[in-house]
């Protein structure tokens, strides 16, 4: 593990993922893996319970995005000394609906997305293990919005504490603190690697995510359907 992000979920972390591979930081973990393989969930469940299992759930994955391997920053930069953390920012005013639309909908709120992602919670047991472990590293104990997230004003106290948080604790030496529309060159100054002959690239994350939300919730609705009409016209025959 050479690469810590520690920043919040919505502020480009699928970008950095790209960004980070396209310079040799490969693979770079990040929420997508656990929403591809939900059979992730336990290892992530036996992290917040005091585990330490780091090698098993990274493998060799040179670097990390997102949550769940953000909500661990600290523990993380314990484990791997030599390892730099990214702290990841953006406008507050702007990350805030960005994700209210996307993480905090899947759980709260009577908005298409939480609704379908309830609905395949009934149908399969990963996926309900899956918003089992969204509230633990989210709303609840220790997580950043503990204390309230149903006003943006309390969204936004929680990613500002997060930030604070990692820039109290993270030597400065070992820390950058990027937005990615600052572009290539502060991150490849901090990682030491050359600067692409090419524009940072941009993945539409948001749009990644309820795709893979809504997406996941029909298939499984879908599936629970067909097994449904087939098990009632076996009972009929």
């Amino acid at each position: 593990m050479k690469v810590i992000g520690a920043g919040m979920p919505r502020t480009g972390t699928l970008t950095q993922k790209v960004a980070l591979e396209k310079l040799g930081f490969e693979p770079c973990y990040h929420w997508v893996n656990v929403i591809a393989d939900l059979d992730q969930v336990g290892v992530w469940n036996r992290a917040l319970d005091g585990a330490e299992p780091w090698e098993e759930v990274f493998g060799d994955s040179q670097a990390t995005v997102d949550w769940p391997g953000g909500y661990f920053w600290q523990e993380l930069m314990d484990f791997y000394p030599d390892a730099k953390v990214l702290l990841s920012i953006r406008d507050p005013e702007k990350w805030e609906p960005s994700f209210r639309e996307t993480i905090w909908n899947m759980c709260y709120g009577e908005s298409l997305i939480r609704l379908l992602s309830s609905a395949r919670a009934q149908v399969d047991p990963r996926w309900a293990s899956y918003l089992k472990l969204v509230e633990r590293m989210f709303w609840v104990d220790e997580a950043p919005f503990a204390a309230g997230h149903e006003r943006p004003e309390q969204l936004i106290d929680g990613f500002n504490r997060h930030n604070a948080a990692v820039e109290a604790t993270v030597p400065s030496d070992r820390l950058l603190v990027w937005n990615v529309s600052e572009g290539w060159a502060p991150l490849c100054e901090f990682l030491e690697v050359p600067t692409p002959d090419e524009p940072l690239p941009h993945v539409n994350d948001r749009e990644t995510f309820l795709g893979r939300v809504i997406d996941g919730a029909l298939g499984a609705l879908q599936g629970w359907r067909a097994e449904e009409t087939a098990a009632l016209k076996s009972a009929t025959a």
